[in-house]
């Protein structure tokens, strides 16, 4: 009788130590995050003439968003938002960094990286940073064990539009380093100083993010690979130059869609792709004042730097085999705030101790669920030529499909010259709205104003403003915000 209860028991602790049991290994998450990056720019969201397979193939395995949204139309401010589940202005990081800025991300903030890295995770992250310039304000001090990228956005450089020529303009030496590094840690490794070094950016992050998964394979882990591209300059390395049919633009797509099948291939060969969360997505819509070297928001209005649609909404891919349903195609808005309590509810980490404004969609994502964890959304932006203590400007707020846009200026390349091309930005133009309401689900475009038409709509939205105001502050009211936490200063 011993005997067989001795069995019973062996048995029953190898059941639960088997995969697929109750006792499941930790999913590996990973982010790949794009600079600049248009919702039209692959295959899947409209993109013609530039094959993009490894990309579709993400998005046949996936869920591919069509309605996602950046909390912010700029690198800094998105970046934010994304490691911290927070509007960019409630964590004092709304706008750009430029290289000559003094302040970063407060350290005390908790990041994703930090949360998984508390849960037993091990974390890298690999490309552009752009939340602290200086050391110690790196990835190191956020959560991330190991990191090797730049600090800053490439263009950051004392180097002219042709890739080559130094810049001798002391206005731009003013707010451009020297040289653009690139760092291990705190320490410079190489530095960049002409386009050629930029061509080989994306082959070298998608190699670090390779070894990283190669090195961790056995263990749960967090891999952030921030790819520079296709933010301008332009450059692709010489196994892609010449390949695709839409020139240099379409070369950089073809190459960042090839460093997707490698970590995707990597995955598959170390047995880890079931168990592994992917995202794909950018930072915010394309720069389009540099015409055929920027890239397409397949017919949504304006692009990075404003926040009309074409500025904020990106593409958003998530893939999860065995929980998420293969090719599904999802039209609700989600934002990159979002990003960390689902990560967080997948791993069963803990939320931060401070506010956030990001909503967990796991259970959405999993189908358990037909209720969109969320139908607010705030389009905060800045206007840098203000001081740095007054760019907290509400410009738009959303309630579901409806879109209430707030008189403001802001920068407009559907303007004659406003585009440029090879390189060369074209002049954008200041250009000023009135307030407009727009119905996305029949109007992504933004074109036609119906405020008019729908008053109980305007007010409601009206309301949802007012919060926004009292919360985060808004300084075209010149209202202050009573729930904002500083970013450092140095």
């Amino acid at each position: 009788m011993k005997k067989k209860i001795y069995c019973i028991s062996i048995l029953a602790t190898t059941c639960c130590l088997w995969p697929g049991t109750s006792i499941a290994k930790k999913p590996n998450i990973v982010i790949i995050y794009m600079d600049d990056m248009g919702f039209g720019d692959i295959e899947t969201y409209g993109m013609n003439g530039v094959p993009t397979p490894n990309l579709n193939r993400f998005a046949s395995q996936g869920i591919r968003f069509t309605n996602f949204e950046a909390a912010q139309p700029i690198s800094t401010a998105s970046r934010a938002a994304l490691l911290t589940g927070c509007y960019p202005n409630r964590v004092g990081m709304g706008g750009v960094l430029l290289w000559g800025d003094r302040y970063a991300l407060n350290p005390k903030e908790e990041t994703l990286a930090k949360l998984l890295k508390d849960n037993g995770y091990y974390t890298g992250a690999f490309g552009k940073w752009h939340l602290g310039n200086q050391p110690p304000y790196f990835p190191t001090s956020y959560g991330f064990d190991e990191f090797v990228g730049i600090p800053y956005s490439h263009d950051m450089w004392p180097i002219g539009y042709d890739g080559y020529t130094k810049v001798t303009d002391p206005k731009l030496n003013k707010s451009h380093n020297p040289t653009l590094k690139i760092y291990k840690g705190f320490t410079p490794i190489d530095s960049i100083v002409n386009i050629d070094g930029t061509a080989k950016l994306t082959t070298f992050f998608t190699e670090q993010a390779v070894s990283f998964i190669k090195r961790n394979k056995e263990n749960p882990f967090f891999l952030y690979l921030a790819h520079p591209l296709p933010h301008v300059p332009l450059a692709v390395s010489d196994k892609f130059k010449g390949k695709s049919k839409r020139g240099l633009f379409g070369d950089v797509i073809m190459e960042i869609d090839w460093s997707v099948g490698q970590v995707m291939k990597t995955l598959d060969k170390y047995g880890l792709s079931k168990n592994t969360i992917v995202i794909f997505a950018s930072d915010n819509g394309p720069w389009l004042t540099f015409g055929n070297n920027a890239g397409s928001t397949n017919g949504l209005r304006e692009g990075k730097q404003t926040t009309y649609e074409g500025g904020n909404r990106v593409p958003f891919m998530i893939r999860w085999p065995g929980h998420f349903q293969p090719g599904r195609v999802c039209g609700e808005l989600m934002t990159n705030m979002d990003v960390l309590p689902t990560i967080v509810e997948a791993t069963n980490s803990k939320l931060p101790k401070k506010r956030i404004d990001g909503v967990s969609y796991l259970n959405f994502l999993e189908g358990k669920t037909n209720i969109v964890p969320r139908k607010v959304m705030y389009y905060y932006y800045i206007n840098m030529a203000k001081p740095r203590s007054e760019r907290n400007d509400l410009e738009a707020v959303r309630y579901d499909n409806w879109k209430l846009v707030f008189p403001h200026t802001y920068l407009s390349v559907d303007v004659d010259g406003g585009i440029g091309k090879n390189g060369y930005p074209g002049k954008p133009k200041i250009l000023s709205t009135q307030m407009a309401l727009y119905d996305l689900s029949h109007d992504q475009g933004e074109r036609y104003n119906i405020i008019s038409l729908y008053p109980e709509i305007t007010q409601k939205l009206l309301k949802i403003a007012d919060e926004a105001r009292s919360d985060l502050g808004d300084d075209l009211t010149s209202t202050p915000g009573k729930n904002i936490r500083p970013a450092i200063t140095y």
